[in-house]
């Protein structure tokens, strides 16, 4: 099996050996999905996400944790 290495860098610079990807601008991304703007919070709102309170309890309770993980 052949090994496989992995080039990491903490600069903005493109590695010259890779491909460029062609820049679209957001707007076309966002055509080409079909993304309509949000034009009021209810079209964010899904009141059926968590089916129960204790659901929604225990998600809150984990997303809370990961938050603050580490920080201490």
């Amino acid at each position: 099996m052949e090994k496989v290495s992995a080039v990491m860098s903490t600069d903005a610079q493109r590695d010259p050996h890779e491909p460029a990807a062609a820049h679209v601008p957001a707007d076309e991304l966002a055509r080409r999905q079909g993304v309509q703007p949000v034009r009021s919070l209810d079209d964010l709102a899904r009141p059926a996400l968590f089916e129960t309170d204790d659901e929604l309890d225990r998600f809150l309770a984990d997303l809370y944790a990961s938050r603050h993980e580490g920080a201490a």
